[in-house]
């Protein structure tokens, strides 16, 4: 693990000098950390600012740069513009990236700058239609490269003393609107308020898939046995018919990843 570190470190280096699409997740946020520490001002972690990005990561991005003391721009994207990603295509992310790509490679050509994000390993097998965005303008992934995974990367940042090291994953809100219904900033605030809301309950682990009037609520197995509790079940349905639902439902299935991606592949074609 030391000596994929020790390669990360070679590999920015090689690069010169670059631009962090930098979200303040774990990947993202480690990725920025070594980048400063090899790179020094030569680095410039870079935020994304639109409408599918909640405060709270905003938030945790701006005051992580600030404790780390890195170099930190925060942009503004408009992928909520664009009618291909309204549409909510099952290649929405393609759209979105496509849009932050095309900022960052300008902002990256004006300083003679490569574009990195913050993909590791594991991430191969995923379903990421934003890779093909990140090829098209060249954008590398050093984590990736030097083959880094999820568990290394927050061992990693743990030792480095960074907060983000046990942060859940997370994803963008219009993950949590089903393919092909259109994507609506009513909806991404809806959906924001009500994971607030069950933050503030104190769930960790927990995505609120939007069904128009309907909150489909997938929180970890771990957590399930609480949500169940009469009190804490009247609290969610309260609080999140408050954000904006009519209906309140639990999954019994639990949370998992990229859940809205099930059943993608078995279409007929």
């Amino acid at each position: 693990m030391i000596e994929k570190e020790r390669a990360l470190c070679d590999t920015l280096a090689s690069l010169g000098s670059v631009i962090v699409a930098y979200s303040g997740g774990v990947d993202s946020a480690y990725l920025a950390c070594i980048a400063a520490r090899t790179l020094g001002d030569r680095a410039v972690a870079v935020t994304a600012d639109s409408p599918s990005y909640p405060e709270r990561h905003r938030e945790l991005a701006i005051r992580i740069a600030r404790e780390l003391g890195f170099r930190h721009e925060i942009i503004h994207t408009s992928e909520l513009e664009r009618p291909e990603y309204r549409a909510n295509p099952s290649n929405r992310c393609y759209y979105c990236k496509h849009e932050l790509y095309t900022h960052l490679s300008r902002l990256a050509t004006s300083r003679d700058s490569i574009v990195v994000d913050g993909n590791n390993a594991d991430d191969r097998g995923d379903y990421r239609p934003g890779r093909q965005a990140a090829r098209e303008f060249g954008v590398r992934s050093p984590l990736d490269e030097v083959n880094l995974t999820k568990d290394e990367i927050r061992e990693l940042s743990r030792r480095a003393g960074l907060p983000t090291w046990d942060e859940p994953a997370s994803a963008c809100l219009s993950s949590r609107i089903p393919y092909h219904t259109e994507v609506t900033d009513a909806k991404l605030r809806t959906i924001e308020r009500a994971e607030d809301a069950l933050r503030v309950l104190g769930f960790r682990v927990f995505r609120v898939r939007h069904h128009d009037e309907l909150a489909r609520v997938e929180i970890a197995r771990n957590e399930m046995a609480r949500a169940l509790e009469p009190a804490i079940a009247a609290a969610i349905v309260r609080d999140l018919k408050a954000a904006g639902y009519r209906y309140v439902t639990l999954d019994l299935q639990g949370y998992r990843m990229g859940s809205l991606n099930e059943g993608l592949f078995l279409r007929p074609a």
